[in-house]
């Protein structure tokens, strides 16, 4: 006999119209597990734009909504066996607050694309809103996705690298060298104006993956901060280049470095972690592979999909699709996000308890600590002090 399958969950999106690149990211890993289906959505601040890119998604005309209002209040009407189980937020971050506030409280669960909020006073109130709710928050840091991350971490947990010292995060990245914001592009152009990213540019935009990677890798909070912000594009009005030394919990010290206009660069994110005995590394455009080093030995190299990463990690088993030697990367690790969040989501629905690696997805109190983060930066690249405080979540 065959074995029973729940059915597919039904996700909503707001944002992702046309010309839009992360929200077919998100639309594809969503889908990836064959576990969720797209069925609505308000795709842009144009009614028209977005009943043209839920055509082209094959969406009803009645389910590509005009506003995110709209579709709060339609989708509330619809039978329960009819309406969307959650829905994925992708627009600019000054949208995301409220778009989030009016799908919890009328019931449904969130995805939200990261920084989670415009500032941090907004990140305090959805955590409150959240919490009342009772509903699945969900943010994409999709980096947490990656098997070999999860791997890092666990190695960490058990103590392979002995207590931690240094850690050394980065991403460079080249493709705002130029004022791109003034050709037209819609992606530099939201993230390089301050009425839409908030107060941070790059720091904003990819220093929160560098600091949440930081946390999540080495389960320690950045307890103080000393950070150097510059603009080097003249007329751009955010940071593009940001350099931060950072303090971690027990002790542990580290650097941060977020750059947008590292010429020649891509998507450079790598993080560095050395303990007293052993260190690591990862690099996001090699994420397949995890670097162990000791002092008097060869660099080991775990690859992912082996069995002796399953046995190590089973969060890093559960995160890989394929057999070792296919390689997975960015929709993948984005497709992890969102399978942990369904299943999750699932649980909740038949009044289950989810598997605990299925809870392995970063949460409002991630988000929160990257607003702080990015408050923290800013604070203290305007300020004369030599640290700068991180407030607990």
């Amino acid at each position: 006999m065959s074995e029973r399958r729940s059915p597919k969950l039904r996700m909503g999106m707001v944002g992702g119209g046309p010309g839009a690149f992360i929200g077919d990211v998100h639309r594809r890993a969503a889908c990836l597990h064959n576990d969720v289906e797209l069925v609505a959505g308000a795709f842009s601040t144009s009614p028209t734009r977005s009943r043209r890119k839920g055509a082209e998604l094959g969406l009803s005309r009645r389910r590509s909504y005009a506003s995110y209002e709209q579709m709060v209040e339609r989708e509330c009407a619809l039978p329960e066996s009819e309406r969307i189980h959650f829905v994925s937020i992708v627009t600019p971050n000054h949208e995301h607050f409220p778009v989030a506030k009016a799908f919890l409280k009328a019931g449904f669960h969130v995805v939200c694309d990261k920084p989670m909020t415009f500032n941090v006073a907004e990140a305090r109130e959805l955590k409150a809103i959240v919490k009342s709710s009772r509903r699945v928050f969900a943010l994409t840091h999709n980096y947490t996705g990656y098997p070999m991350v999860k791997l890092a971490r666990d190695m960490i947990r058990q103590g392979d690298l002995g207590p931690l010292r240094k850690v050394v995060v980065e991403y460079p990245q080249g493709w705002l060298s130029t004022r791109l914001e003034r050709t037209g592009m819609k992606q530099a152009e939201w993230r390089t104006d301050p009425a839409r990213s908030g107060g941070a540019g790059c720091m904003g935009d990819i220093g929160t993956h560098a600091e949440n990677l930081s946390e999540y890798v080495t389960g320690l909070s950045i307890v103080e901060l000393c950070a150097d912000l510059t603009t080097f594009v003249k007329g751009r009005q955010l940071d593009d280049d940001g350099n931060v030394l950072v303090r971690f919990q027990k002790g542990v010290r580290g650097v941060l470095h977020a750059s947008q206009v590292s010429v020649g660069e891509d998507n450079a994110l790598s993080i560095r972690i050395y303990g007293e005995r052993k260190g690591l590394e990862w690099r996001q455009e090699e994420p397949n592979v995890l670097q162990v080093k000791r002092s008097n030995g060869p660099v080991e190299l775990w690859s992912r999909g082996q069995g002796y990463v399953a046995d190590k990690s089973p969060a890093a088993a559960r995160a890989s699709s394929l057999p070792a030697g296919h390689p997975e990367a960015f929709h993948e690790a984005f497709a992890n996000v969102y399978r942990n969040v369904a299943d999750t989501i699932r649980a909740k629905l038949e009044r289950s308890r989810p598997d605990p690696l299925a809870l392995d997805y970063p949460t409002v109190d991630d988000g929160l600590r990257g607003m702080l983060f990015i408050a923290a930066v800013l604070e203290s690249a305007s300020s004369k002090r030599r640290w700068t405080r991180v407030p607990p979540r």
